[in-house]
């Protein structure tokens, strides 16, 4: 298992000193948040927007903790609509997503979404209705979302394939004249074209996300010309690789930057107003959460050491979804305060499960069976009452979990407005 990235002094004070009734318990550090935010923010060239993915996570002291560094949030769904206006209010909004309901378009018109991704000629048809009875003095930014052919190779990398072949995301590109026609030319007058969306792909580093970048702003950029339409904006989506194998390797995001700016300035002739949007959702928040939990048993079956956490995959589903062991950090606890005896990791290494009846729920293996009181204490064996971090637990975590699977309780939540 690779290294994990130690947590701040006050992520570990918190760990160690919630009561074990308190646990597991997510900890996530606002502050580190803030100045990974700020640095994404200060990377990225001034005709580069940023919102964020509400869905990757929506607390709302995540969503304001975000809020001096993104132009928006993007939601999906009518219910994180509502929430993320809720938590967030007054900020720009994109609703995406596939699957969207007239209750929920009306619902997105009534707060006034600044921009709809539209999934299908059906729902463009679905809108353009909506807001002719709805708001009939209003008029819609649409970007029509497209499931774009990318070239061989670009997609290999991917984690997540959202584009590129068969899905139930976007429009196929066999459409897009017929989509960009009926919204320039005259057919629903309520709808402006404000641009073309394609997230084609989750889990791609720098380069790779650029490449994809530049084959839709490129795909976009003939589109328009074709109808002789301006292109005042593209959004190339998000998916910027968060790697649960090494967790101390991060986005480029400096290069990335560099890249888009390129990228603007190479179509500066033909669209000097472009714009670019990006919507980064893991990237921006997976490394400020910890799921904190407390060694319960350590025993061994078959010649090899288990020991099973409060908690489990009901609370943190991603690495049996993802199929990747959590990156995590053992935390000594020296006070034992029962009678009988304190079960102790014979072993060197350690796979840690949770509570749960069934074999998937494992959230790391072969964890080297080392605890340490402090950062500089030196290392003694993994025991029952001992504490685990697991890292990168800020984003698809608490959000996309089964939660009442077996009635475990439920998981604390703490905001840490300091990192030291």
């Amino acid at each position: 298992m690779t290294t994990t990235p130690a947590p701040t002094d006050a992520v570990r004070n918190r760990v160690l000193a919630l009561p074990s009734g308190e646990l597991p318990a997510y900890v996530y550090d606002l502050a580190a948040l803030r100045a990974h935010a700020e640095s994404v923010r200060a990377a990225l060239p001034e005709r580069v927007e940023l919102y964020y993915a509400a869905k990757a996570n929506p607390e709302p002291e995540i969503l304001a903790a975000l809020g001096p560094y993104v132009d928006g949030y993007e939601v999906a769904s009518g219910g994180e609509l509502a929430h993320v206006a809720r938590a967030v209010p007054g900020r720009p909004l994109a609703f995406g997503g596939p699957g969207k309901t007239p209750a929920e378009i009306v619902s997105a018109l009534e707060l006034g979404v600044e921009r709809f991704h539209v999934e299908s000629e059906y729902e463009l048809h679905m809108l353009a209705e909506l807001v002719r009875q709805c708001t009939p003095d209003a008029r819609v930014a649409v970007l029509p979302r497209f499931n774009l052919p990318v070239a061989s190779g670009s997609l290999a990398a991917s984690a997540l394939a959202m584009g590129g072949r068969p899905t139930p995301f976007g429009l196929d590109p066999s459409q897009a004249d017929t989509v960009v026609g009926l919204l320039t030319d005259g057919t629903y007058p309520h709808l402006e074209l404000r641009g073309v969306h394609a997230h084609l792909a989750s889990g791609l580093q720098a380069s790779e996300q650029l490449a994809v970048a530049e084959s839709i702003v490129d795909w976009a950029v003939r589109l328009t010309e074709r109808h002789g339409v301006p292109l005042a904006e593209v959004n190339v989506g998000g998916g910027m690789t968060v790697d649960y194998a090494a967790p101390g390797e991060r986005f480029d995001w400096s290069a990335y930057g560099k890249g888009l700016a390129r990228l603007i300035a190479s179509h500066s002739g033909l669209t000097s107003d472009l714009t670019l949007r990006i919507e980064p959702g893991r990237a921006l928040t997976a490394y400020c959460g910890w799921y904190a939990t407390e060694v319960l048993d350590v025993k061994q079956s078959h010649g090899e050491e288990f020991a099973v956490v409060r908690g489990g995959t009901h609370h943190l589903r991603t690495p049996a979804t993802k199929g990747h062991d959590q990156p995590c950090t053992l935390l000594a606890v020296e006070d034992w305060p029962h009678p009988w005896p304190r079960p102790a990791a014979r072993g060197e290494l350690v796979t840690l499960t949770g509570q749960l009846c069934t074999p998937k729920d494992v959230l790391a293996r072969n964890v080297p069976a080392s605890t340490s009181t402090s950062a500089q204490a030196p290392a003694s064996a993994l025991r029952a009452g001992d504490r685990v971090a697991f890292a990168l637990a800020g984003a698809y975590a608490w959000n996309i979990s089964h939660h009442d699977f077996l009635m475990h309780p439920r998981p604390g939540f703490h905001f840490l407005e300091a990192s030291h």
